[in-house]
């Protein structure tokens, strides 16, 4: 049976993903060190695990041509939020961070709020608060 699910995603700067992704929230894994061609964060209540690898390492290990994310969009990883403001001050500190937030926070069918930005590596994201209670 899967026990988890991680993300496995490449970056060209080790430091600058950390820090990228340490300023907006996500909690740095400090008890096992990947090594300096890596990091590891949890991410949410569930720990899910978020790894980035440098570029050559990530196509060493996919054996495979890492994606030109100034070119197009191999996947989208969303997650969820617990409020709006959770969503708004996420957008700021995406900003903040130097993050490209090309969908500001908004209403989304009258049931959800979200925003969407691209990581200093181009990689899309999206969060959404979905009031499914009304």
């Amino acid at each position: 049976m899967i026990k988890q699910l991680w993300i496995n995603l490449p970056v060209k700067d080790i430091d600058v993903s950390k820090t990228f992704f340490t300023n907006i929230g996500f909690d740095l894994n400090t008890k096992h060190d990947p090594g300096p061609d890596a990091a590891s964060f949890f991410v949410g209540n569930d720990k899910y695990v978020l790894m980035l690898f440098k570029e050559e390492m990530f196509g060493h290990i996919v054996q495979h041509a890492v994606s030109d994310t100034s070119k197009g969009t191999e996947v989208m990883l969303s997650f969820d939020a617990a409020s709006r403001q959770e969503v708004d001050d996420l957008a700021r500190k995406v900003k903040e961070a130097g993050g490209n937030l090309f969908a500001p926070p908004t209403e989304i069918q009258g049931w959800m709020y979200g925003c969407a930005f691209a990581d200093p590596d181009g990689h899309r994201w999206n969060v959404l608060f979905m009031d499914t209670n009304g």
